[in-house]
């Protein structure tokens, strides 16, 4: 097996929010969706966000419903400072609940957090020791 994610799927208890959160209040394009069931949002070269109905993601997955949010974080990375505080900004006019502000982090990056309409965390982040290309390439 090659080491790569093609999808994230996060089981939402209203497609129909998420699909308003990620796509009018974050502006995400929607790249493929069944209206009430699944929406596909291209996050990355290859990578695919899924925001599914999350009975019919469990049914398929044979897994119960979660007692609270699982235990997951997706990262959003920037080159700086001032980007990380725009980004927490748009998403807390999208509606997200700020977390965490953004703070200078023990590990020398500057990192703040959000959450999504089912409470899934985002951590959005300015790390000076990593950094991504534009082909999707990375450095640290």
């Amino acid at each position: 097996m090659q080491p790569r994610v093609d999808f994230i799927s996060l089981g939402v208890r209203s497609v129909e929010a998420s699909r308003r959160f990620y796509a009018e209040g974050l502006g995400w394009p929607i790249h493929r969706e069944i209206p009430g069931d699944v929406v596909f949002i291209q996050v990355n070269h290859g990578l695919m966000l899924s925001l599914w109905d999350a009975r019919q993601m469990q049914a398929e997955a044979g897994v119960d419903a979660p007692g609270a949010v699982p235990c997951i974080t997706l990262s959003h990375n920037l080159a700086s400072h001032e980007e990380v505080d725009q980004v927490l900004a748009d998403a807390a006019a999208a509606g997200a609940a700020i977390i965490a502000e953004p703070v200078t982090q023990p590990w020398g990056g500057y990192s703040g957090y959000f959450a999504d309409p089912d409470g899934f965390r985002w951590e959005v982040a300015y790390n000076p020791t990593w950094a991504v290309d534009d082909g999707g390439g990375v450095t640290v």
